[in-house]
């Protein structure tokens, strides 16, 4: 007598085994590969996003320096109570302190010399960071003139300037001139 014949199907579950745990291997294999990638560029787009925040914050401290270099030595006396005003409104801090409370003795005084002075600033460059302060040197060219007195030659000075960020806003906290 014969056998009946195996089951066709019987044969291919046997065989299945195998494939089907490879098949299952290499699935697992590539979920692990998709989340460690996954969780690398999670990584990598964290420091790309923090590098760009600190630049941005590092950008401002110059910006707000500079500018404020630029308020301190251009002065006229036409217009002295709003130079002073805008002097005023890029400081905080001990600088703003000091200036406001010196504000009025020097618009009397630019105004009895009929003093105008021009500055230009030639460089900028962030000294040091710490936390939310920035230490700014800047190198500033300044014109002045004055009531009887016809030399005009430009002057260079530095000067370190402390940036204080506060939120979204940075203010000049500290002036020194650097010799």
């Amino acid at each position: 007598m014969t056998e009946p014949p195996a089951d066709p199907d019987a044969a291919d579950d046997v065989r299945d085994i195998g494939g089907t745990r490879r098949v299952r291997a290499l699935l697992a294999v590539g979920a692990v590969a998709v989340v460690v990638l996954a969780g690398l560029c999670g990584v990598l787009g964290r420091q790309e996003y923090q590098a760009r925040r600190t630049a941005a914050a590092h950008s401002l401290m110059v910006q707000v320096a500079t500018r404020a270099a630029t308020n301190l030595t251009t002065v006229n006396y036409t217009r002295v109570e709003a130079d002073v005003q805008r002097i005023l409104d890029s400081a905080t801090g001990p600088f703003y302190e000091d200036f406001r409370a010196r504000s009025i003795a020097f618009i009397d005084v630019v105004r009895k010399a009929e003093s105008k002075s021009e500055g230009t600033v030639s460089e900028a460059g962030l000294e040091s960071v710490s936390g939310d302060e920035g230490r700014v040197l800047v190198a500033v060219t300044v014109t002045t003139s004055a009531m009887g007195v016809s030399d005009r030659q430009p002057r260079y000075w530095r000067m370190r300037l402390t940036v204080s960020k506060k939120g979204d806003e940075a203010k000049v906290s500290k002036v020194d001139f650097v010799p």
